[in-house]
């Protein structure tokens, strides 16, 4: 009998399968990004912004002149910080630029409305019915009259061009 060897975390075999593919990087990126102020204080983390990671590099977006002077200094602690976040040794330097930093509140996307179809047409609904009982298991027969009913009649579709090179 073959014995197994020690339990493995779901998070290491990630964590190593993340590494193998080079995504250990990105995956810091978002979560710094995700957790952005509740890491850095709340001062730093509405002036400032994580843009990306490159070469063990934070590129950090700053507000104004006056907040890159002062992360200057800050930039040791920073960085310890950041690296005891990601686990790891994984930035060397943060490069600070001044620019506009990206608004956190995220607007809900505008719902398009639904298209509007026509009703089905008796000729429709009979020949519905009839697809529906050649069904044999009822389950099935009940969800294909779900979806068949919520399909658009075909009244909303425009009439088929006729061929231009067909002579009359």
């Amino acid at each position: 009998m073959v014995s197994s060897g020690p339990l493995v975390s779901f998070g290491t075999i990630l964590s190593s399968v993340a590494k193998q593919l080079g995504l250990e990087t990105r995956l810091v990126e978002v979560r710094i990004q995700q957790q952005w102020p509740a890491l850095v204080g709340e001062p730093i983390g509405s002036h400032t912004w994580p843009v990306q990671i490159r070469f063990h590099k934070l590129y950090l977006l700053v507000e104004n002149s006056v907040w890159l002077q002062q992360l200057t200094f800050l930039k040791p602690a920073l960085l310890a910080k950041l690296n005891a976040e990601a686990g790891s040794e994984l930035l060397t330097d943060i490069v600070l630029r001044v620019g506009e930093i990206p608004s956190r509140e995220t607007e809900p996307a505008p719902v398009p409305p639904a298209p509007q179809k026509a009703p089905a047409s008796d000729k429709e609904l009979a020949e519905f019915t009839a697809h529906a009982s050649a069904i044999q298991d009822p389950g099935i027969r009940q969800r294909f009259r779900e979806v068949i009913s919520n399909y658009p009649s075909l009244a909303t579709l425009p009439p088929p061009e006729e061929d231009p090179s067909r002579v009359p």
